[in-house]
């Protein structure tokens, strides 16, 4: 069983089939990916370990590798990671699916496909020149700052960006205005796939670890948990925090409306 996990606001579900548009890892023009059978040869696969490390809960591990195969789309883009990360800043992920979609539709490129026409986000110079007028329209007046920031740095820095280690990118996005340690982690672990560095004391974390584990006594604050959850995950933190993700997507999806 492989399951497609894709927790990233910039799929569309158009006549029945998952789509997504993007911009390239070059920037220079958009790609059109699904999440269809025979195009998961586009996506990265990551498979749960043979065993789990002891420090694991009995009833977390069970779970997560009831999961079986995740597929995940790295995004290509580094500038569409931050945007999104940004974009999913402080509120729930339906409501950080809505602003994107409309954020896209709004301001980014289209691509015509069979089953219409897809978005991209809008790119980095477009989003330096939007008003705040152009935010507030659309409900993001929260968001206009972050994103104007992060559009500017990017095109000041994008070539130095391309060159660091993930970790070392990490740290260095955290110099942007309004882009902090949460933003950072989401960015580049959506866009190089080092689930290492995504933030572990995330609500969506804490919230599926309970629930696929509800015996477990987990810590109630986030720095409480972020701690636990690298001592029990210990050489598996990254995978652990992906498969957690991806368990709580399917739990979610097919849980009883």
């Amino acid at each position: 069983m492989t399951y497609v996990l894709r927790d990233n606001p910039g799929w569309d579900r158009i006549g029945g089939r998952w789509l997504r548009a993007t911009v390239s890892s070059g920037g220079d023009g958009l790609v059109v990916l699904t999440d269809d059978a025979e195009d998961l040869s586009a996506m990265d696969v990551f498979h749960a370990p043979a065993q789990w490390p002891g420090t694991v809960p009995p009833a977390l591990a069970d779970a997560l590798t009831g999961v079986g195969t995740v597929a995940r789309l790295a995004t290509p883009s580094l500038w569409d990671a931050i945007a999104t990360a940004i974009i999913r800043q402080v509120i729930r992920a339906d409501q950080a699916r809505l602003q994107h979609q409309r954020f896209r539709r709004q301001y980014g490129p289209a691509v015509q496909t069979s089953a219409g026409p897809l978005h991209a986000l809008p790119c980095a110079d477009t989003v330096a020149g939007l008003q705040c007028e152009d935010f507030r329209r659309l409900g993001m007046a929260f968001k206009a700052d972050a994103l104007r920031n992060a559009a500017v740095a990017y095109l000041d820095h994008h070539t130095k960006w391309a060159e660091l280690a993930p970790r070392r990118l990490v740290e260095e996005l955290q110099n942007v205005p309004r882009i902090g340690p949460w933003t950072a982690g989401a960015a580049v672990a959506d866009h190089t796939h080092d689930w290492s560095l995504y933030p572990h004391g995330d609500l969506a974390v804490r919230t599926w670890a309970k629930a696929a584990a509800p015996d477990v006594d987990w810590p109630t604050t986030e720095p409480q948990f972020a701690e636990r959850w690298r001592t029990i995950t210990g050489p598996c933190l990254g995978l652990a925090t992906l498969f957690t993700l991806a368990w709580g997507a399917h739990h979610a999806e097919n849980a009883d409306p």
